[in-house]
């Protein structure tokens, strides 16, 4: 990742290590200001030590020398000012401009590939905290990390140049400590590591019930449970208080430990340099100021390496669950070699098709064939096997053994954008977008005209409803359709399938979330609907069976019976035991 910004990375870190330049040659020069003065108060004293080629003129008087360094230091600090402000620029550039931004685009876009397998896989609130969260820290990887690294090591070497060339003994004397440094940082990483995984997944697990919390608030409120879905949030949110506690704990004893270890360098050079200073085997500007002001920006250097640990547990963790999402496989995707996109007639075979989530068989050896526009009914109990039957043919999950075809190619084999475009879908759950009605309706082919929106808006009975509202198709709704009924949402996602004019419809049960006046409505629309198209119902209603030309009786996972509505009315099984709970006013087929 930071390879990909290696230009914009180097660039920063051009203008950080020049900005250390910098500051080492002020800090040069205050040294030599200081030795150049004591030498004219006392021209006994060790004369300054000038870089080669900087000598100033012997005649210069003392005032004179004093401004020259003293303007030379400002010009030094103004060049300092402007470097540091355009590195604060470039660095928001980078970071938040391009790396953040970029990265975000890239999870989403990769979300948008993945199976439904990855999604089964990982909860909502994970997704929405390491696309909005992780991403964050990820990007201190750049900046807290890497580009902190760099620095530091480099400061670290000029640094140590700097003061050996001072005097070997005294460096060596003064950085006695650095080694215990490396040691403190490499316990503490290896401690917290596992704390911040553990963060992490309370974290995810603290926003998971928050959003379950506000999306069944209703619920929550007619059991009158508010006070223990308090209780229970507050649990969560204590235990990721602890944990971040427990972290935080080793962090303030760890960070100051090592800020101490760090500073017990200037006893060092205070006793020992002070030592040689009075000696004359070192100046007092360019010798003991220049290496005190040295050693403490190289002791800060050190010091830095307790935060670089710490950002570095927090950002690896960050990173490989950002990265658990760039690099997870996309298992369902368009072959190279895809059959070219051509109308479909509609003609489907399942061929000993099975399949299962990974916690045992969900769907067992089905073979059935359907021709172009039948209309094909499934019914059987919970857990049957029927949502899932209908997910296998637009390609959301893949069968385990067996093949799916459509018009007797394999559904593998073809290019998957045309096979959705041609598979016309509503859920059993209908989903709808926070934009206007007619946004949704259209939501598969967005350049429809207001004819088609209404038209399919008219097919689904949705049409009326729509008009008496007081925007029409203008209105604008809320989260997830807020404000409608069950019956009024399911009609809004019959009409977006239908204005696909898909050749093959799916319908995980329609009628469900409707009145029996509406069923009607709805009934009589879908012959339109399915007219020359072939169509799949999972249906509990006679109304919706009869018109199916085939229906299909799922029990765990296999065909236990087919046939048309009357044939299996008269045939014991479970369609006609169904249908006896039905004609004595319960409930027919379980969903």
């Amino acid at each position: 990742m930071t390879w990909r910004y290696r230009w914009g990375c180097l660039r920063v870190l051009l203008t950080q290590l020049t900005l250390l330049a910098l500051g080492l040659v002020g800090i040069g020069l205050t040294g030599l200001g200081i030795d150049a003065l004591r030498h004219a108060v006392d021209p006994s004293a060790r004369p300054p030590q000038w870089p080669p080629g900087l000598t100033p003129p012997a005649h210069w008087p003392p005032m004179r020398l004093m401004a020259t360094l003293a303007v030379a230091t400002l010009l030094m600090a103004a060049l300092r000012f402007c470097l540091g402000y355009l590195s604060g620029v470039w660095f928001s550039q980078l970071l938040q401009g391009k790396l953040v931004v970029d990265l975000r685009a890239a999870c989403y876009d990769k979300l948008q590939r993945l199976s439904f397998r990855f999604f089964d896989a990982n909860t909502s609130s994970s997704l929405i905290n390491r696309i909005s969260g992780d991403i964050q820290n990820v990007r201190l990887f750049v900046d807290g990390v890497v580009l902190q690294v760099i620095t530091l090591t480099v400061s670290v070497c000029a640094s140590l140049a700097y003061m050996l060339a001072v005097h070997v003994k005294l460096t060596l004397a003064c950085l006695a400590s650095s080694p215990f440094v490396w040691i403190a940082s490499a316990i503490f990483s290896r401690r917290v590591r596992p704390a911040y995984k553990e963060a992490s997944e309370l974290n995810d697990g603290l926003v998971q019930r928050l959003a379950e919390s506000i999306r069944g608030m209703r619920v929550i409120k007619a059991f009158s449970r508010e006070a223990a879905e308090q209780e229970r949030f507050e649990r969560i949110n204590d235990t990721l208080r602890d944990k971040q506690h427990w972290i935080f704990k080793r962090i303030t004893v760890f960070v100051p430990f090592i800020i101490l270890l760090s500073q017990a360098n200037i006893i060092v050079l205070l006793g020992y340099g002070g030592l040689l200073a009075v000696r004359g085997e070192i100046g007092i500007g360019t010798g003991l100021v220049g290496f005190a002001a040295i050693l403490q920006q190289f002791s800060g250097q050190i010091a830095n390496i307790g935060n670089i640990a710490n950002t570095t547990q927090q950002c690896l963790r960050a990173a490989a669950r950002v990265f658990e999402i760039l690099d997870a496989p996309v298992q369902i995707e368009s072959p190279r070699d895809a059959i070219p996109p051509v109308a479909l007639e509609g003609s489907i075979r399942f061929e000993n098709v099975s399949f299962d989530y990974g916690k045992g068989p969900v769907l067992q050896d089905l073979e059935f064939e359907v021709t172009p526009g039948q209309c094909v009914a499934i019914v059987g109990p919970i857990g049957s096997g029927k949502s899932t039957l209908l997910s296998l043919i637009p390609r959301f999950y893949d069968a385990a053994t067996g093949r799916v075809l459509i018009d007797g190619t394999d559904v593998r084999q073809m290019d998957l954008g045309h096979l959705r475009r041609s598979v016309g879908l509503v859920f059993q759950e209908s989903f709808l977008f926070s934009t206007t009605i007619a946004a949704n309706i259209a939501f598969g082919q967005p350049d429809a005209t207001p004819a088609q929106i209404e038209r399919a808006a008219r097919i689904a009975a949705a049409h009326d409803f729509i008009t008496a509202l007081p925007d029409g198709y203008d209105t604008i709704l809320g989260e997830a359709g807020v404000g409608l009924s069950g019956g009024q949402k399911q009609r809004l996602a019959i009409a977006r399938a239908i204005l696909l004019e898909p050749e093959i419809l799916l319908l995980d049960d329609p009628t469900a979330a409707v009145d029996p006046g509406t069923e009607s409505e709805i009934a009589q629309a879908m012959e339109g609907a399915m007219l020359g198209r072939t169509t799949f119902i999972v249906a509990h209603r006679p109304s919706m069976l009869r018109r199916a030309s085939l229906v299909l009786v799922l029990d765990q996972g296999r065909i236990v019976q087919r046939g048309t509505h009357e044939e299996l009315i008269s045939e014991p099984g479970y369609y006609q035991e169904s249908a006896h709970m039905q004609a004595d006013g319960r409930e027919l087929l379980t969903l």
